[in-house]
């Protein structure tokens, strides 16, 4: 049983685990528990896993209904996971953070169910930080976390990715030609995350035509969010055909393939991704997310000259100057790009397999 989601940085971990556990053993039953009306509602079951839906959100920094309404929340999820556990019976539940994954684990290990837990960040999650005591493994993806978490309990694995991804080699000229990319010319990608990021978007719109008179190509994903808008800006700039738009790339291993520098937003499956890949990577924060993790996530990438750190107050004025700049650097490039991929750890989803064998073992 896997629980948890709400962004892509834990629904993608949290299917990689399942595809591996199914790899090794193809009889497996894999049950998901995600919250009702979050993204994993949807990507599990087009990954072709059942999820079961939790009614439970979280805390809202001011007072709101949503907020009044929580307590009860809890208690339904509480007693749903119960439900849940007892019928489907498993064998271990693992979880991934976000919302749905407290309660379950919670009823998971009152049951005697044997828990793992997977941080994905580099700052660990409110929901992991209250589980840590109860669960018998925390997978982790960067060291010294023991921060957080008892360390006796902590394995660093890393974070599990898309297996397409682990294999670029030869894709560069076959990307080129899905994309309609000249292999010549240097490529551009940029990265918001699923929904998009307004800084990142404003970035690129407000500085289209430098890259363009640049000869730089563009893959840019700027998310559900901002494409009808970024859509109708981008038809105003006298485009060459080489500034390619998209509302979501669903062909990552081809965009990672034909990318010579990527701006990213630093969600800890972004930083695992881009390691993977090992692409020369812009990170520029998102300030919009709790504790500041993806500034964590980031500054330890650059402390190991693995990346580079654009402030998300700064993007719109130097971004695109600091990505031309870069792609122009032969040298930059090939140190950036091997030092993120040394800290790549390509088999997690397997190793977090082993560590839930050994519990039901």
């Amino acid at each position: 049983m896997i629980s948890g989601g709400g962004t892509g940085g834990h629904v993608y971990p949290a299917i990689a685990i399942a595809n591996a556990f199914k790899a090794r053993f193809e009889d497996a039953e894999i049950l998901f528990v995600g919250a009702k009306g979050k993204m994993e509602m949807q990507k599990v079951p087009e990954a072709g896993y059942t999820i079961k839906g939790l009614w439970i959100s979280g805390l809202q920094r001011k007072l709101t209904l949503d907020n009044l309404s929580f307590p009860f929340k809890v208690l339904d999820s509480l007693m749903k996971s119960k439900k849940i556990i007892r019928r489907f019976k498993p064998h271990a539940a693992v979880g991934v953070g976000g919302y749905a994954s407290g309660p379950l684990l919670r009823m998971a290990v009152k049951n005697k169910v044997p828990a793992i837990v997977q941080e994905q960040n580099s700052y660990a999650g409110l929901t992991n930080k209250m589980l840590a005591k109860k669960v018998q493994k925390i997978c982790v993806a960067y060291p010294n976390m023991d921060r957080f978490f008892p360390a006796e309990k902590v394995v660093l694995t890393g974070n599990p990715v898309r297996k397409d991804i682990t294999e670029l080699a030869d894709k560069r000229a076959t990307a080129a030609t899905h994309f309609g990319l000249n292999p010549d010319l240097p490529v551009l990608m940029v990265l918001g995350g699923s929904l998009g990021a307004r800084t990142l978007n404003d970035s690129m719109i407000q500085n289209i035509e430098k890259l363009i008179d640049s000869n730089v190509q563009v893959l840019w994903q700027c998310g559900k969010f901002y494409h009808t808008e970024m859509q109708e800006k981008l038809a105003k700039v006298v485009n060459n055909g080489s500034v390619k738009l998209f509302e979501f790339l669903k062909e990552m291993d081809l965009a990672y393939a034909v990318a010579d520098v990527v701006i990213s937003r630093a969600g800890a499956l972004s930083v695992s991704e881009l390691s993977i890949a090992g692409k020369p990577t812009i990170f520029v924060p998102s300030p919009n997310v709790s504790e500041d993790h993806q500034t964590k996530n980031a500054q330890a990438m650059v402390e190991s000259n693995a990346a580079v750190l654009v402030k998300d107050t700064e993007a719109r004025g130097s971004l695109i100057d600091r990505a031309i700049e870069l792609l122009k650097d032969e040298e930059k490039k090939a140190q950036l790009s091997s030092n993120i991929k040394a800290m790549a750890k390509p088999n997690a989803a397997n190793e977090i397999v082993d560590e839930i064998l050994k519990l039901i073992a």
